[in-house]
């Protein structure tokens, strides 16, 4: 059996604070016996980019980098696998990007956003740049495979993720609503049937955790955490608006 935990962290102003904040969480996560913990898209800074290089190539982080060191000496020192998204810097193009981390092989999976709605459409392609596939890894005997927020919702992504034929699927998000509510029941009504619908379809347990924005940075992301089944019913969840964990044997 291996345990997972979805992790809902608030963002700060900070990378520093973001970080501490998401090594804690793991610490956490490692003491109640888990064996990966998964936070959502973005969750060093939020997915604050603006289109403009000179504000957003300050977002990213290089992978390696100082930040994956912390996370990779962490995962090792407490024996839990580490699975987040971040806006990678690669020379002088910016990528949507999720990892995992294991504890004795490092990164073991990197995976980058697909689909173009991270960014603007204006937005110059020579630095705001997509992932061109989708690769597995093995933690616990599970077959593993990313996909980041709206990648769930294009067609030929998912065709691609079934080809690879995994066990489970991690999806971080940022999601919000443009009043900048948390709204449960409006979720309940209007987002999860979609969201359902998307997860029955690829046919497969599928994690899916949002961050809660920092509104100093006018990030309304809302949180919230979900366990699907792989017919797309709740297995649990986490409500809007809440930071903390929940928990997912499998």
């Amino acid at each position: 059996m291996t345990r997972f935990a979805l992790a809902v962290p608030k963002l700060s102003l900070t990378i520093e604070d973001n970080l501490k904040t998401i090594l804690t969480f793991a610490e956490k996560a490692s003491n109640k016996g888990t064996d990966l913990v998964l936070f959502p898209e973005a969750c060093l800074t939020g997915l604050i980019n603006n289109d403009q290089p000179d504000h957003d190539l300050l977002l990213g982080q290089t992978v390696p980098g100082p930040i994956t060191d912390k996370l990779c000496s962490l995962s090792s020192e407490k024996n839990i696998s580490i699975a987040l998204g971040l806006l990678e810097r690669e020379n002088s193009s910016l990528y949507d990007t999720a990892l995992l981390v294991s504890p004795d092989r490092g990164i073991v999976l990197k995976y980058r956003r697909m689909s173009p709605g991270w960014h603007g459409l204006e937005a110059d392609p020579d630095v705001y740049r997509q992932g061109t596939g989708i690769k597995v890894c093995e933690i616990s005997g599970l077959r593993t495979a990313f996909l980041i927020c709206g990648d769930l919702f294009n067609d030929g992504i998912c065709n691609r993720l079934s080809a690879i034929s995994p066990h489970i699927l991690l999806l971080p998000m940022s999601r919000s609503f443009a009043d900048g509510s948390a709204d449960q029941d409006r979720w309940n009504a209007e987002e999860f049937p979609e969201y359902s619908k998307r997860v029955a379809a690829i046919n497969l347990p599928t994690l899916m955790v949002n961050y809660i924005g920092c509104r100093e940075q006018d990030d309304s992301s809302f949180g919230g955490a979900v366990v699907f089944s792989s017919d797309g019913q709740i297995k649990d969840q986490l409500p809007l608006g809440n930071p903390g964990m929940i928990y997912f044997d499998l």
